[in-house]
């Protein structure tokens, strides 16, 4: 007959086997699901999104009450950034024009290769 520490023992080895098994099924596990970063990102912008729509629709009533709010949110923004954004293309444009007046050289002849 074995005695009993000759079955701890083997326990004790069993354990440690299933223990290294199971690390190592996780490190090949971690391995072969790789995520892109942007992708993650993509992810969690959309996820965002989805949550503030929930947030909405939940303050609002109803989820048509809440597109009213983001469509009345996304107007505003458009229409205060656009001029922002003319406004700094004008001010780009300017800042070209005064370049290649000062190097006497137009636009046209900086970007042909020579």
């Amino acid at each position: 007959m074995s005695s009993y520490s000759d079955h701890e023992a083997v326990r004790s080895e069993a354990h440690a086997d299933l223990r290294e098994a199971y690390e190592r099924g996780r490190r090949d596990g971690r391995a072969g699901h790789r995520r892109h970063p942007i992708a993650m990102t993509f992810i969690m912008v959309a996820a965002a999104i989805g949550l503030i729509v929930l947030a909405l629709a939940a303050v609002n009533g109803s989820f048509s009450g809440a597109g009213t709010v983001v469509d009345r949110n996304l107007t505003t923004a458009s229409e205060k950034a656009g001029p922002v954004v003319k406004n700094a293309a004008d001010q780009a444009g300017q800042a070209v024009k005064d370049v290649t007046s000062r190097n006497g050289t137009s636009a046209t002849d900086q970007q042909q290769p020579r």
